[in-house]
């Protein structure tokens, strides 16, 4: 059986306790992967910090370099990541690849980035008194990064923390996910072979508690990255003190579909947003309110087209919903529907579970307080209702504690406007699905969806420090 070390200094450490990772479709045992302790923690930030005197003096060009030639490496080994990722996640092997692709990108673009720490000049003379002088900006690293991701995209949701913060001149404490480390450790490989310097990426897997305590709370950690639950994320803020944070919390996605949408172009991609990687993505489409002009032609098409997607096996090149991430999440979903079921809402797709498979589920007429509705399921499941117009539909899409990004499918530019203006999320896409991301833009939620930006630059930004330099030429 294959032992998975920490990865701490630039090199495998091994472990006091180590915890067997079954991989969700198959049960099979992929690896012993090592857990750490909080003194393990410690010394990953440690190695980190003594790792950051030489991040900080490398040359913006060097910093750009590694990352390029991970991007290259990691291209090289497509197929292999895709499989670890497909093993360890049950991600269909065709979006497996598909993340692998994004995950090549978002390091190239960490590599831009890296040259692209610009400040500005400042008229000084703008103000009274500041005749004779020159004053600029400049973005310095922060220090020590600690970063927390999820299981659902183990590579480039790490590719969006370790790229910003390495391209910034930062070092980072990284704590994948417990069900998805092995693509976390794929990577920190490949960046030593880039040649990145020992200790400016350090791997710690285990209890998310016992390592998120000490990241959180550990003096030499400037600022905490984190993908995951809002209780989660709260706690995190109510520790961080005066610490940086940026929290990626989640959503229930929403989209309003107009009475003039091309069913056409819009069935099909409302399918995709709502059952891709059986639905285990921050924005997955969860909540689509349709007009009430087209509302039965909507349902009528979308049951018909979720009950044909493919279900299975993640490495199935035409499976698009596998397991999920564990079997408590089945029951979970199953029960949910079962309340929402016996709250009024009707099947008309879906509702049932295989092993650790559950069906693409369509949900009709769902009460706004079933957990389905108001909470963020991360299943294959959607739930539809009919609204008799877009601004009702906003109303709708703002009854949420989330604010991730929503989508509006109209051909009223007028509508689309106000609805950008009016939406309470943060992103709107305007004819497309709130489930498209491209790995450049800026990405975050308001209210409790999160605080702060993902996407290379603004991460980046995230990432360092403003300091203002003055000369008197007096």
């Amino acid at each position: 059986m294959k032992k998975q070390h920490l990865f701490i200094g630039g090199k495998p450490t091994e472990s006091v306790d180590y915890i067997a990772l079954q991989a969700p479709y198959s049960k099979e045992t992929l690896a012993e992967v090592s857990s750490a302790s909080a003194d393990e923690v410690e010394a990953a930030i440690a190695a980190a910090v003594q790792a950051g005197k030489e991040m900080r003096r490398m040359p913006a060009h060097q910093r750009a370099d590694i990352l390029y030639k991970l991007s290259a490496l990691l291209e090289e080994r497509k197929e292999e990541a895709a499989r670890i990722i497909a093993l360890e996640a049950a991600k269909p092997i065709t979006a497996a690849l598909a993340e692998v692709d994004r995950t090549i990108e978002t390091y190239r673009f960490a590599a831009e980035e890296a040259k692209r720490l610009t400040g500005e000049t400042v008229p000084m003379d703008a103000a009274k008194g500041g005749e004779g002088r020159i004053g600029y900006t400049m973005r310095q690293p922060l220090g020590v990064i600690g970063a927390i991701t999820p299981f659902n995209f183990p590579m480039n949701l790490v590719a969006h923390k370790v790229g910003p913060a390495l391209a910034a001149g930062n070092t980072i404490v990284l704590k994948p996910a417990e069900q998805t480390p092995l693509s976390a450790y794929y990577i920190a490989g490949l960046l030593q072979e880039a040649g990145l310097p020992d200790g400016a990426l350090n791997v710690v897997s285990g209890d998310g508690k016992t390592i998120g305590d000490v990241l959180v709370e550990h003096p030499d950690v400037a600022h905490i990255t984190f993908t995951g639950s809002p209780a989660v994320g709260t706690s995190i803020r109510s520790k961080a003190g005066l610490k940086r944070v940026t929290l990626e919390l989640g959503s229930n996605a929403a989209v309003i579909i107009d009475a003039d949408a091309n069913l056409d172009k819009v069935v099909p991609r409302c399918v995709t947003g709502a059952f891709t990687y059986q639905g285990q993505v921050c924005i997955s489409l969860q909540r689509i309110y349709v007009h009430s002009a087209i509302a039965d032609e909507f349902i009528r098409r979308f049951a018909e087209a979720a009950q044909k997607v493919v279900v299975g096996d993640p490495l199935n090149l035409d499976t698009v919903v596998s397991a999920l991430i564990t079997s408590k999440d089945v029951q979970r979903t199953l029960d949910w529907i079962d309340e929402a079921k016996q709250a009024g809402a009707e099947v008309a797709a879906g509702g049932e579970a295989e092993g650790g498979v559950l069906r693409p589920t369509v949900l009709v007429n769902v009460p706004r307080d079933a957990k389905v509705s108001c909470q963020e399921v991360f299943a294959p499941i959607v739930v539809i209702n009919t609204v008799d117009s877009v601004e009702e539909g906003i109303e709708h899409v703002n009854d949420s504690i989330y604010g991730l990004q929503a989508g509006v499918f109209t051909n009223d530019i007028h509508t689309a406007l106000h609805a950008a203006d009016h939406i309470e999320a943060g992103g709107v896409m305007i004819n497309d699905i709130p489930t498209f991301r491209v790995d450049h833009m800026p990405y975050g939620g308001v209210k409790q969806s999160g605080m702060g930006r993902e996407g290379v630059k603004y991460a980046v930004e995230e990432m360092t420090e403003l300091k203002f330099v003055m000369f008197n030429k007096n």
